[in-house]
């Protein structure tokens, strides 16, 4: 008998920010593929009968391809297995959900997608930085730092206007930040970097975009981190202390060095 698989959208990182589908799909595992950014580290007690995989990816380093984890997919509802696979975020935010249920339905397997918090509404909000804010942004557009953007692509962004979150980017924020100051976005945009947003030691760094890489590298901010560029950013210092001071050094930076 066929098994089938459930894709489940952990949240952006911590175990109570699971909605009840996501626990109860866990609760009647067989398997469990995980995520490095999905909340694994109690599922031991939350699949008590599964077997745990992990199937996180780091920057630069895949230990299981991706076509790796579709076949294991595969294999084990095809062995009729129910299987979990628990990922960050949401499953079609950047996650390449959709992928693993098309390889799903190639094989025939029925999949049932549980929606998550995705980290790129959650963890600015950490940092008090709502996406949209009346009479300052009213849409924002996620976008995937992975790879460098074309220049028609920054063209878009840098005109459309509104906030810009970009995850998976603390590598190509340089280049993304003299693209889009090359496509007419002005130099003294605020940008926000969130790191660890739902971790211990959760930090925001703000600057503008003519000098983040510069409080990036001094801050020496590491993956996993959220990056925000907007206006909206101005309102970070409000409900984020650490935030204000960053704001107020980041200003004078760029003071001295105009």
């Amino acid at each position: 008998m066929t098994g089938h698989v459930t894709l489940v959208g952990g949240g952006p990182g911590r175990e109570d920010l699971l909605t009840l589908a996501a626990v109860r799909a866990l609760e009647a595992a067989d398997v469990v593929l995980y995520d490095r950014l999905a909340p694994h580290e109690g599922l031991g007690r939350l699949a008590p009968t599964a077997e745990l995989i992990d199937v996180g990816k780091r920057p630069g380093h895949h230990a299981i391809p991706q076509h790796e984890i579709e076949e294991l997919l595969v294999e084990h509802a095809l062995a009729g297995r129910h299987v979990v696979r628990l990922k960050g975020g949401d499953p079609y935010v950047l996650g390449r959900g959709g992928e693993e249920v098309l390889a799903c339905h190639r094989a025939g397997i029925a999949v049932e997608v549980i929606p998550g918090v995705t980290s790129a509404v959650a963890v600015p909000g950490t940092a008090g930085i709502p996406l949209t804010h009346r009479g300052i942004s009213h849409l924002f557009t996620v976008v995937s730092g992975h790879a460098p953007l074309t220049d028609d692509e920054l063209t878009h962004l840098a005109g459309l206007g509104g906030t810009i979150v970009v995850l998976m980017g603390v590598n190509s924020l340089p280049s993304l930040t003299a693209g889009l100051a090359r496509h007419g976005m002005r130099v003294d945009m605020p940008v926000a970097i969130v790191e660890r947003g739902f971790q211990p030691g959760r930090r925001t760094t703000i600057g503008s975009l003519a000098d983040i890489v510069f409080a990036a590298g001094r801050a020496q901010v590491t993956s996993p981190a959220i990056i925000v560029i907007g206006e909206v950013v101005r309102l970070a210092h409000d409900g984020d202390a650490e935030a204000s001071e960053l704001m107020r050094r980041a200003t004078a930076f760029t003071a001295v060095s105009t």
